[in-house]
Parts: structure tokens; C-alpha cells; sequence
């Protein structure tokens, strides 16, 4: 499987969020990318029991869809001290109407049941690549460090603005959009797919 210059991927998700951070990485490869919002594709239910499998999921209804290779990505934040929760439901979490302010509210109130001050997390991250009815593979990447409360920044999305990265002082909120390019979770699994694939 390669992604050639001029090439069309359909990015498999309706977040924003989540489409403009894999745009800017997908950015130096002059590709032209659409998003599963853009071309009207409805989601798939994501019944999955890992990150990875849901990324393939998702990947592979897109790319059967549009007719166009597919990037799906699953990601989520994955919370010791709750026993991987919300993990594989980030999303799920924030409702249908994607309050992330509420999920994070949530994620603090489960840990102060819990006594627990220190919350160590990992973001987790799944990227899918599937052609039409074709092939599909898998990258994933992982990215530690721990929650601090109250949520601060406002340059992210999603569990952002409580995730502080092992080695980071600010949360991935208030870091530099380019610097959390460098170091994600998704980060790291996109240099697995650059690598694998030979793209230039």
C-alpha cells in the first residue's frame, strides 16, 4: 500500500478536531484529503474491544464507501487508577454532543471516589489505513504522563487540557499545536505508518 502525491484519503471521522491534527501531520505529502463529514459517510457503530480494531473498522466502512483510501484513527485516554477506563469510550464519555468538559469533570470526580491525587495516564492511539475492499494496516503509538486538575489550555481537544506529558510541564492544552505534533500518541503512530509505507 502507498499514499503517492495527489493521492485522495478520506480522514474516517466527524471530529474537527481530530481531522485538522491528522490533516497537519498527513500536510507535508501533498495529498488531498476529505473528511468522512465532508462526503457525507455516516459513522459506523464502533463495537470493537480495542483501539485497534475499532481504527480498522472505521477504516474500512470509509474506504468501501467513497471508493478512496481511508485513515481512520481510535484513540482514547487510558487512566490507571480507573482501571483503563475511559479507554476504548473517550468518546463514548463525552456524550453525543462531545462535552468534554463534562467527561473530564467525570474522570475527577471517579478519581477523587478513589482517594487517588496522582492520576498516571497514557493517550492511546490506533491508526487504520485501508484501500477500497482492500488491505488494511495498523500503527499505534502511546504517549505517558499524568492528569492535573482543573482543565487549562485551550489549543487542543478532547482530554487536552488534563493531560500532562511525562517530561512536560503544561498540559497538551496549553502546548504549542507543532510541539504536540512532535510527541503524541498520534504522532508516534504516524511515524510507524510513514515508515512503513516509504512516504517521502
Amino acid at each position: 500500500m502507498k499514499l503517492q502525491s495527489g493521492k485522495t484519503v478520506v480522514v474516517a471521522s466527524h471530529n474537527p478536531g481530530k481531522v485538522r491534527e491528522i490533516a497537519d501531520l498527513l500536510g507535508p505529502f501533498a495529498l488531498t484529503i476529505k473528511s468522512a463529514a465532508q462526503l457525507g459517510l455516516a459513522e459506523p457503530e464502533e463495537t470493537g474491544d480495542s483501539f485497534a480494531a475499532n481504527a480498522e473498522l472505521k477504516a474500512r466502512a470509509a474506504a468501501d464507501a467513497s471508493m478512496c483510501a481511508a485513515l481512520a484513527d481510535d484513540s482514547g485516554l487510558v487512566v490507571d487508577a480507573l482501571g483503563g477506563a475511559p479507554g476504548i469510550y473517550s468518546a463514548r464519555w463525552a456524550g453525543p454532543n462531545r462535552d468534554f468538559t463534562a467527561a473530564m469533570a467525570r474522570i475527577e470526580r471517579e478519581l477523587a471516589q478513589k482517594s487517588v491525587t496522582a492520576a498516571r495516564a497514557k493517550f492511546v492511539c490506533a491508526l487504520a489505513l485501508a484501500e477500497p475492499r482492500g488491505d488494511c494496516a495498523i500503527f499505534e503509538g502511546e504517549v505517558h504522563g499524568h492528569l492535573r486538575f482543573p482543565p487549562s489550555g485551550d489549543k487542543g481537544f478532547g482530554y487536552d487540557p488534563i493531560f500532562v506529558a511525562d517530561g512536560m510541564k503544561q498540559s497538551f492544552g496549553e502546548i504549542d499545536p507543532a510541539l504536540k505534533h512532535r510527541l503524541s500518541h498520534r504522532a508516534q503512530a504516524f511515524a510507524k505508518l510513514v515508515a512503513a509505507l516509504k512516504m517521502p
